[in-house]
């Protein structure tokens, strides 16, 4: 009779082997599909700095460095060139609209003065004289007139008489004609002395207008030239401190040269530069403030300069409200300056890592903490403290924010 053989259950040696066999299999599979294709580089991880995602308030605020400018400032002028000859007024002093700052000299200025003086007494000779001629020539013309008027007189009387003496036939028609013709030239000599007269008085008052003329505009040109020394004397333009003065005496200044300033104390601003990545985002009107001596200031932004230079641009503040009693031009300010209402976000801590990527990606740590991942992100705005993330993050993932400039294009970073 044949003996039933019974299987044995359980793991059998043959098992085991071929499950070894197809464990080493699949990670030589793993091994060949991915360890080749990422490239990976071995760090130390005690020199990165890592930082932790989190949900939390951002705050919209960008932190800047200003100086405290008077509120004015008014660029002082030379209207004249000239040498230095003295300086009443020394730089850091009060002065007051109208204060002579400083004295200049011109001898060049002297001398067209000089000439033109010359010029303008030969010009009010040449009138008075001209004036004298034409009342002697005025005179000589009404007697000339006077004469003509009075043979004029004479011919028409005669005239008259030899015309009734014609008609009644006593005289003969050679007198009667002789005295016709003689009327007849006496009344167009007349005629023409009257015109000459009156033609010599309209030339002659138009010369005297034109040199009155002539002799007003030089006035007025030598009054314009003591205006000129006027200059020299170098007057504060409006009253504040003297800020200011680039001269010594003995020194040409050049005419329209700027060689001091007045600074207008009656307020302060605050100038600095923002980078022109927030160019579109910086608003006339938008707040800002510092703490000094556990007081908190709040400025306003005036001005935004339309100008970007070395990726910077100007703006100016003024404070809206109290400002330090002990305040002084030249001080700086660290300012807060709110771009926006604080909200919900994601919140990174900044880093180098930024000047290398630009934000567009970062080394993620894996939970293990035994190797980082490159991934690509979106970050929104930042402050000084942290960027926002809108894409790419969850929060409570790690992050080496430390800066990737020896990482090369590496996917994987190895912890050590």
């Amino acid at each position: 009779m044949d003996t039933r053989i019974v299987k044995k259950k359980g793991i059998k040696p043959k098992h085991i082997s071929i499950a070894v066999i197809t464990g080493l299999l699949f990670y030589f599979v793993y091994y060949i599909a991915f360890s080749r294709t990422v490239s990976t580089l071995k760090v130390e991880k005690d020199k990165l700095t890592i930082g932790q995602v989190k949900k939390d308030k951002f705050n919209d605020y960008i932190s800047l460095s200003g100086q405290v400018s008077p509120i004015t400032t008014v660029y002082l002028g030379a209207y004249e060139g000239g040498r230095v000859t003295e300086i009443l007024i020394e730089e850091g002093s009060m002065v007051k609209e109208g204060d002579v700052i400083l004295k200049l000299e011109n001898r060049e200025l002297y001398g067209q003065i000089l000439n033109s003086e010359t010029n303008l007494a030969t010009k009010q000779n040449n009138l008075r004289q001209t004036q004298i001629d034409f009342e002697t020539k005025r005179n000589a013309s009404q007697k000339s007139l006077l004469d003509a008027e009075y043979r004029l007189k004479q011919a028409k009387r005669k005239h008259e008489q030899y015309n009734e003496l014609y008609s009644e036939e006593l005289i003969a028609k050679e007198e009667y004609l002789r005295a016709k013709e003689d009327y007849e030239l006496a009344r167009k000599s007349y005629e023409v002395n009257k015109f000459q007269t009156k033609q010599d008085s309209l030339r002659n008052t138009g010369s005297i207008l034109d040199l009155t003329r002539d002799l007003d505009r030089m006035r007025q040109t030598l009054g314009m030239e003591y205006d000129r020394i006027e200059n020299l004397n170098v007057k504060a333009p409006i009253s504040g401190q003297l800020g200011f003065l680039d001269a010594e005496i003995g020194k040409q200044i050049g005419k329209g040269q700027n060689i001091g300033q007045i600074n207008v104390l009656s307020d302060f601003k605050v100038e600095t530069q923002i980078d022109e990545h927030y160019i579109d985002r910086v608003k006339h009107g938008l707040t800002a403030g510092f703490e000094r001596s556990n007081t908190t200031y709040r400025l306003r932004l005036r001005k935004v300069y339309p100008d970007v230079r070395d990726g910077k641009f100007d703006v100016d503040f003024v404070f809206d409200g109290d400002k330090p009693d002990n305040i002084r031009t030249g001080q700086s300010y660290y300012l807060k300056l709110q771009l926006g209402a604080p909200s919900d976000a994601l919140l990174l801590p900044k880093g180098a890592f930024f000047g290398s990527t630009g934000g567009q990606w970062v080394y993620v740590v894996d939970p293990s903490g035994v190797f980082a991942l490159k991934r690509k992100v979106k970050i929104g705005k930042q402050n000084p403290k942290y960027y926002e993330i809108t894409e790419g993050l969850d929060a409570g993932e790690e992050v080496i924010i430390s800066s990737y400039d020896n990482f090369g294009d590496n996917e994987k970073l190895v912890l050590k």
